[in-house]
């Protein structure tokens, strides 16, 4: 299995899960089908290279933000917790496809904030995952980060075509 040209994480392996090889992976995608429909993935340890793995089974853990994987030749245990802290990543080219006015998540990072009234205050260094998803964003003045709540109350708009998105932050949260 060859290794594409770019490479999107879409998880994170955080635990063996019993002792026959299945991994606990947490997901950093809003699509269950990454984590499920059998297909090439791929591992990665830190900036080492990706390694291509299989994905055979997958299924999320009922109740819980977590699903449960099985990927070809990891068949125990010892196997398992081997590449827990491991990110999971699928295909750039593998995105599924959008709805109009639906967007990837990860298509945020690298967009200019700007306020309401258009002041750009920063860019997007990285999405968390946190119950909601926050915006990390390094502020232009001071070089300061702050995480932003990825909610439309506070991210009304969001401009991939033009490269930025506006918030409407409550009063404080920049000062934070």
């Amino acid at each position: 299995m060859d290794s594409p040209d770019e490479l999107l994480v879409v998880g994170r392996v955080v635990a063996p899960q019993g002792l026959q090889g299945e991994l606990r992976v947490l997901p950093l995608s809003d699509f269950a089908q990454r984590f499920t429909r059998p297909g090439p993935r791929w591992l990665q340890k830190g900036t080492a290279p990706a390694q291509p793995v299989e994905l055979r089974a997958g299924r999320q853990l009922p109740g819980k933000s977590l699903f449960v994987c099985r990927l070809a030749g990891i068949d125990d245990r010892d196997a398992a917790e081997a590449v827990v802290g491991h990110a999971f990543l699928v295909a750039a080219s593998d995105r599924p496809a959008l709805e109009p006015g639906e967007f990837h998540l990860l298509d945020l990072v690298g967009l200019e904030v700007r306020l309401a009234d258009g002041t750009p205050i920063g860019r997007v260094t990285d999405l968390l995952h946190a119950g909601n998803d926050l915006l990390e964003v390094e502020l232009t003045a001071g070089g300061r980060r702050l995480l932003i709540p990825f909610v439309e109350a506070i991210v009304p708009q969001v401009q991939l075509a033009e490269g930025w998105i506006g918030i409407t932050p409550p009063p404080g949260l920049l000062e934070l």
